[in-house]
């Protein structure tokens, strides 16, 4: 199997501390494959970029309840990029808001899990999203909202590096910054791609961590496949109440399985051959006898 995911799951579990982040970051994993392959196309790159991040926030950090969904007291996690739903549902899933049955629906007609993720659809999802770039400015407001409500919690805005083309995000991180929106945690997914190819050939991009300090933020880049890397970047932004926040995911697209990770257009993918099936299956097993190895 790959050298890639198992580099990544046996450093990780030597960290005893954080033994059940990456427990529930494997099984997030395997669910995004497992379903994607079911689905037989999808946005697999950028889904697998974000499985240590989601499990670092329902394992550590998220205030929430599976069992209340709409709970007044929770944090808010606004996924700008949406098409990274398959992340969020597995999670969801694993967390206990829905049946995993309903992982096998996605796109189907009448599903409760869309292509990019819908609060009106999908238990535990705060947020529409779908347009890149809105989520930047429903998330601005959604903090501010609950700043003025004299609220504690913290809303979690996930954007793609890629995303950050769009003139909407840096007007919305203006206004958190001018606002010293501290409860408003900004998490940029920075795996380098983006639909057309990398970022740096599509636009580049230059220093995003630079860029987001220019803008008044408080910036901490990160390994973003490193669970205790990430968990201490939010908590360093928690205690960080002058200003803005900005945590900078130094991630891989399609991060833990190797033929995802060097497969040039891996933004969204067809399970058309075998060579792409054989690598998921070989992906899925290896999880599943990590988890059967970490459960017992």
């Amino acid at each position: 199997m790959a050298s890639a995911l198992k580099h990544i799951l046996e450093v990780a579990v030597k960290d005893q501390e954080y033994k059940d982040v990456t427990l529930l970051a494997a099984k997030i994993r395997r669910d995004v494959l497992a379903l994607l392959q079911h689905r037989g196309y999808g946005h697999i790159g950028g889904s697998l970029s974000l499985v240590e991040t989601y499990a670092v926030l329902y394992a550590r950090q998220l205030r929430h309840d599976a069992s209340d969904p709409k709970w007044e007291g929770r944090d808010r996690i606004v996924l700008s990029k949406g098409h990274a739903g398959p992340v969020m549902y597995s999670t969801l899933a694993e967390e206990g808001y829905f049946p995993k049955e309903w992982l096998m629906t996605m796109n189907d007609g009448g599903t409760h899990l869309p292509s990019h993720t819908d609060r009106l659809k999908t238990p535990g999802v705060d947020m529409t999203t779908g347009s890149l770039g809105q989520g930047t400015s429903t998330a601005a407001g959604i903090a501010y909202a609950l700043r003025q409500k004299g609220s504690n919690n913290y809303v979690y805005l996930i954007v793609g590096d890629g995303e950050l083309n769009e003139g909407q995000c840096w007007e919305a991180f203006q206004f958190i910054a001018s606002k010293g929106l501290s409860n408003c945690i900004v998490l940029v997914d920075n795996n380098k791609k983006q639909l057309d190819g990398t970022c740096e050939e599509v636009m580049k991009p230059f220093d995003i961590e630079q860029k987001m300090r220019s803008f008044g933020f408080y910036t901490q880049k990160v390994n973003g496949q490193n669970v205790r890397a990430i968990d201490d970047a939010i908590n360093c932004a928690k205690d960080h109440k002058s200003s803005a926040n900005c945590i900078v995911l130094d991630t891989v697209k399609g991060a833990g399985v190797p033929y995802f990770e060097n497969a040039y257009m891996n933004h969204s993918m067809k399970w058309n051959n075998d060579e792409i099936n054989k690598a998921t299956d070989e992906a899925i097993a290896y999880l599943d006898n990590f988890i059967g190895r970490s459960e017992a």
